[in-house]
């Protein structure tokens, strides 16, 4: 253990002039493996509805199993790790989510696998949340701009190359690796934080108030995200969104919604959301429509398709670190808004393609997108986690997360909707031109300053810890 004698940081506390790159580092693994479960066992369902004797529809929960606890319990569990220790909670949730891997790796029958990804969610919302608040606390605020485009970097990759992996995986080693492979990467991130981090004081039970305000917001949220997933195949589904708002206003007018909605009002945070939700869904949008056209209409192979998509997180792993220490130079919002800007433009270059698209004339458009998305990430997570109260970043940083998903789920099912509303002639383009709107919605968002809690706050220590010894 760390001792502290007199006139030493207090515990959780390292002296201005001390970074922790290896937690930075940890929060990057965390943000790559819970992004690469988003999409990663999509590719397998066929597999696992063969090997467990169950249709498809059932193998289906094998990933609505994980989104939805996923994105149902952001906005508590923010709340709740606000006052829990850190080095615990990321101990805790690693642990727990590379034991439900294991689980489900393992399941004979359809139950046993879904409650493990049941589960599994569960751990996954607070990897989630804990992911731009270990790397905030871990540098100095001069540092901030490259310590936070690590998982905003990592995390994206890792949802983009999902199905990728997936794939590989289920050709050789068959549907279980798909859930084992997140295994030795939980395993790093154990070891290393718990070497790196110090004690502190361990969790705490959720009282009775909590438990009934995270059912409460769970439950909306949980409905609006199944009538997003459901949209993708049947536009109609989105009418089912409307079951979510009046549970989600009840909470927000109740004593758990008040304080989330108090704090992004006093930091001006509400469009630096709004831009991070509009670039989510562009990208997403972008992702579904171009990867469905070449292969279902243009005939293009599934390998050259994935070829062609992977510009766009080559792109952004490219810029990643570069629109970071951008950032830390002349400011987090100049770069966000310039990494907007790149991104609304490689979009709206994809619109005039047309139907007759070649993958080069794709490749080189999405490149350009991800390069934008590079800027952009790390800077705006900047730009959202410096604004936040020092005691309320779990909550600033579940809430971003939330923002980023809705997006993610809104995208496809928004553009399913416009292609279908625009015929098969014009469908692609209406699609593309949504995405594409969306991307350029982010632009005034981050632009126009949401209000004096944007300012960085000045601080002289960070809260990554010396390494402790055990």
């Amino acid at each position: 253990m760390t001792h502290h004698g007199p006139g030493a940081e207090p515990p959780g506390r390292i002296p201005a002039g001390e970074d922790r790159w290896a937690l930075v580092a940890v929060s990057g693994v965390l943000a790559f493996v819970a992004m690469l479960d988003m999409n990663i066992v999509n590719v397998a369902l066929a597999d696992i509805a063969d090997g467990l004797h169950v249709s498809t529809a059932t193998a289906q929960w094998a990933v609505l199993g994980y989104q939805l606890p996923v994105v149902a319990l952001l906005l508590p569990v923010g709340r709740w790790l606000d006052g829990v220790g850190l080095r615990s909670a990321v101990l805790t949730a690693t642990c727990g989510f590379g034991l439900c891997s294991a689980l489900a790796a393992a399941a004979p029958w359809a139950a046993w696998l879904i409650v493990a990804r049941l589960v599994q969610g569960a751990f996954a919302a607070v990897l989630f949340v804990l992911m731009p608040v270990l790397a905030v606390r871990s540098v100095r605020p001069e540092k901030r701009g490259r310590a936070m485009s690590v998982p905003a970097t990592l995390g994206p990759l890792g949802a983009v190359t999902g199905p990728a992996v997936g794939g590989l995986l289920l050709d050789h080693l068959g549907w279980h690796a798909v859930f084992l492979v997140k295994i030795p990467f939980c395993v790093l991130a154990l070891v290393v934080a718990w070497r790196v981090m110090p004690r502190d004081g361990g969790l705490r039970r959720p009282d009775r108030g909590s438990v009934a305000d995270a059912l409460l917001v769970a439950s909306g949220v949980a409905v609006l995200l199944l009538a997003l997933t459901l949209a993708s195949d049947r536009p109609a589904w989105l009418v089912l969104a409307l079951a979510a708002v009046p549970t989600l206003w009840w909470w927000s007018r109740g004593p758990g919604g008040r304080p989330v909605a108090g704090v992004l009002r006093a930091t001006g945070l509400f469009r630096a959301h709004g831009a991070v939700l509009s670039l989510a869904a562009g990208f997403a949008a972008m992702h579904y429509v171009v990867a469905l056209h070449l292969q279902r209409d243009n005939g293009v192979s599934a390998t050259t398709t994935g070829l062609t998509v992977l510009a766009f997180p080559l792109g952004m792993g490219l810029a990643g670190q570069i629109g970071g220490r951008l950032a830390d130079r002349y400011g987090p919002r100049p770069v966000a808004v310039t990494g907007a800007v790149v991104t609304a433009t490689g979009l709206l270059l994809l619109v005039p393609l047309g139907g007759g698209w070649s993958p080069l004339e794709v490749a080189w458009r999405l490149a350009l997108a991800g390069v934008g998305m590079g800027l952009n990430g790390g800077p705006t997570q900047a730009l959202v986690m410096g604004a936040a109260p020092r005691d309320r970043t779990a909550t600033v940083g579940s809430t971003m997360q939330l923002a980023r998903t809705l997006g993610f789920t809104l995208g496809p099912a928004l553009a399913t909707a416009a292609w279908g509303l625009a015929g098969p002639d014009q469908g692609v383009r209406a699609g593309l031109a949504l995405a594409a709107t969306a991307a350029c919605l982010a632009v005034p968002l981050l632009a126009l300053p949401g209000g004096r809690g944007l300012a960085p706050v000045p601080e002289k220590t960070t809260d990554a810890a010396p390494a402790a010894h055990n």
